[in-house]
């Protein structure tokens, strides 16, 4: 028994050696963040992870678990966020949340007693003095203060809001512009601003206007800049203004001023609480008319101020200004006279409000402008100066129009506030005709169609296929492609390049169809010619040799020579069509003008050989019958070489209407004119229609026919069988 024991004993102490042996190895290799397992292997501890759960290799290391990233089984809730912790996590409140129990962790959804933090009461915010602080749920915002308003002109509601004062408009000179006058204007303006207290706001108003208006007497350096430079400095002296004297203006005790100035500038300006009744402000040069309701924004508990400043020597910045005319207005100006600039006949006069928001009034504004005589005959127009997006301007009709004028005044009715003025069109200019509109779309469309099948007709019929017919073809598609363009394009003007492409394209066609009249003309010509020297031969080489390289080569050369040049001049505002600028539009003009002109000449030489040649064939035929026929070709001819074309030069004058009418009738009816006497009246055409006709006839015959010879084997009975 003795040895019993003493051999356990030994065993014991043997596995005692071992495990303390194999202790002793497994803290030697595990590596950190890890347990021994045995002998042998090794685990990760709780929240760190190794490529297997026990592993043998001295070489693996335990990585971090990130528990908050997805397939997260971790949930914080609402108004909270999971962070990783070095072998754990922890979660904590959205910033502008805190714990109710004032702990910075916590460690599951059931734990999570997050609430807002009231920033502006604890004092946590960063709102300024010119900012109020407003809290919102996680967070809060600084809104300016009254009496202050952001400093960019929009109220973020951010923290990092920056407010101005608003007692004293700020008005800085215009960038990019270097003139001495003025600087020296804007040093003046700053200066005043310094000083500005509410009291004396008259005096600083009296101030500036004389300032302004000394600057516009002797503009000085200003004179000296380029056009589109002194137009950006009129645009921002009338913007800057207008901001200045609104907000100079809310005092209710200033009540009514009106102020004058050597330089002929004008002021006036009447403050008073809300009423409902109209107000009149009346200056030497301007009258405006408007309902109070107008001046005041809703809302808004201050008083409401209407204001007016007449500014005449502004005129020397904005000469050689563009008028861009508004498709809305329905004005639109004589192609040949496009390029001139309007006149200026009144003073500029500048409306403001105590309501910053009147681009949409409710009710029209009046104004009765006093200014030079007007010429005869030339339109004039009720504009205001829109700003362009350079920082420049021009002058535009949107929103304006003029109700009636005499010979030294106008009366103007705006729907919005801005600078306005009286302009005179230096060209004559005519109200769009919507009849004219509708006679123009109805007539092309009828084209259209005639011209399409004249077209086919030439295109199918093998017969009457000929040098004639071959004119007529390329005349009717040319002819046919212009106007379906014009119709479906003329007013694609959104795009400049596709404007741009759409103007040239109508060029091209356009002359075209005009070369092709032409050789239609000379064609006849040559023809009746030869009826007299019995000579076919010329005609032959003139078909093949002249005809497609001049029909369609002498346009192409016009339009490559003018897209050369200018290509920025194809395309209007208004429409996709050449501009008149620089003579550009008689790059179209000229060569229609010298065709429809030798066209007429040829036509008359081609009937009196005709006529010659008719008497001398058989002397006994009626000569009222002649002159019948000679008359009908030749009016037919007329239209369809374009002599027609020549009315549109003789707009002008009491009968501009009726031959505006006549212009548009016959000209957009010149596809139909081509099928009548090509077609219709033509005999080989007509003999090849009734042929059409009968086969077409037969061909329907033969189809009902053979349907009723099926039907009736259909519901023929079959034999039965008998069994």
């Amino acid at each position: 028994m003795g040895g019993r024991v003493f051999l356990a004993f030994c065993v014991w102490l043997t596995l005692l050696g071992a495990e303390t042996q194999d202790s002793r190895d497994c803290a030697r290799w595990c590596p950190e963040n890890s347990s021994c397992v045995n002998a042998t292997a090794c685990r990760c501890n709780p929240g760190f992870s190794s490529s297997s759960e026990i592993f043998t290799s001295p070489t693996e290391i335990c990585d971090d678990i990130n528990e908050c990233v997805p397939p997260s089984k971790v949930s914080c809730g609402k108004s909270s966020d999971c962070r990783n912790t070095e072998g754990s996590y922890d979660c904590v409140c959205n910033p502008g949340y805190e714990l109710v129990s004032g702990a910075k962790t916590f460690k599951n959804e059931s734990e999570n007693m997050c609430q807002d933090v009231d920033e502006c009461s604890s004092g946590l915010h960063q709102c300024d003095s010119s900012t109020v602080c407003f809290n919102t749920v996680g967070s809060y915002t600084c809104r300016c203060r009254p009496g202050w308003e952001p400093k960019h002109g929009i109220q973020n509601n951010q923290k990092d809001t920056v407010c101005k004062d608003t007692h004293f408009p700020t008005w800085t000179p215009p960038p990019g512009v270097h003139s001495q006058t003025l600087s020296q204007f804007f040093n003046k303006v700053q200066d005043l601003g310094r000083d500005f207290k509410t009291s004396s706001a008259k005096v600083t108003i009296q101030s500036i206007l004389k300032g302004l208006d000394e600057l516009l007497e002797a503009p000085g350096d200003l004179e000296t800049l380029p056009r589109f430079q002194q137009h950006c400095v009129a645009t921002h002296l009338l913007d800057g203004l207008e901001d200045v004297l609104r907000g100079l203006s809310k005092n209710p005790s200033i009540g009514l001023l009106n102020f004058s100035y050597p330089a002929g500038t004008e002021f006036s300006l009447e403050v008073q609480k809300q009423v409902d009744r109209n107000v009149t402000l009346r200056q030497n040069q301007a009258t405006m008319q408007l309902h109070w309701n107008l001046a005041q924004k809703s809302g808004d508990p201050g008083p409401s101020v209407v204001g007016l400043v007449s500014v005449p020597g502004m005129g020397k910045l904005l000469a050689e200004a563009p008028l861009v005319s508004e498709p809305e207005n329905q004005v639109v100006r004589n192609e040949t006279h496009q390029g001139l600039l309007p006149i200026l006949l009144s003073d500029v006069i500048s409306a403001f409000l105590s309501n910053n928001d009147t681009q949409n009034l409710s009710s029209p504004v009046t104004f009765i402008f006093s200014h030079r005589s007007v010429i005869p005959r030339q339109k004039v127009l009720c504009v205001f100066w829109e700003h362009g997006q350079n920082g420049c301007g021009h002058w535009a009709t949107t929103g304006c129009s003029t109700m009636g004028t005499r010979d030294t005044s106008t009366i103007c009715r705006c729907t919005h506030l801005s600078s306005f003025a009286v302009l005179m069109a230096p060209y004559d200019v005519q109200e769009e005709d919507p009849v004219l509109t509708v006679i123009t779309y109805m007539g092309l469309s009828l084209s259209l169609l005639c011209l399409l099948l004249t077209a086919l007709t030439f295109l199918l019929c093998k017969a009457i296929q000929n040098i004639s017919t071959s004119l007529h073809l390329q005349l009717s598609l040319c002819l046919l492609l212009a106007h379906l363009l014009f119709l479906v394009a003329i007013d694609r003007t959104e795009h400049e390049v596709l404007c741009a492409i759409i103007a040239s394209a109508l060029h091209y066609l356009y002359l075209a169809a005009f070369t092709w009249m032409l050789l239609e003309a000379l064609y006849l010509f040559l023809t009746a010619r030869n009826l007299m020297v019995v000579n076919y031969s010329s005609i032959n080489r003139f078909t093949k040799k002249l005809m497609f390289p001049v029909g369609y080569g002498v346009p192409a050369v016009i339009v490559a020579i003018s897209a050369a040049s200018r290509p920025h001049l194809y395309g209007t505002p208004s429409r996709c069509w050449l501009q008149p600028e620089k003579g550009f539009i008689w790059g179209f003009l000229g060569p229609v003008c010298a065709i429809f002109s030798v066209n007429l000449a040829l036509l008359l030489v081609t009937l009196w050989i005709l006529k010659n040649r008719l008497s001398s064939l058989n002397n006994e035929v009626s000569t009222l019958q002649n002159t019948r026929m000679l008359a009908f070709k030749a009016t037919a001819q007329l239209f369809i070489l374009g002599c027609t074309w020549c009315l549109g030069i003789l707009q002008v004058g009491p009968a501009a209407r009726v031959m505006a009418y006549l212009f548009t009738i016959i000209n957009s009816l010149q596809g139909v004119f081509i099928f009548l006497v090509y077609c219709l009246l033509s005999q080989q055409v007509r003999e090849q229609y009734r042929k059409w006709s009968k086969g077409f006839r037969k061909l329907r015959t033969e189809s009902e026919m053979h349907t009723l010879s099926s039907s009736a084997k259909a519901d023929t009975p079959k034999p039965s069988t008998v069994n």
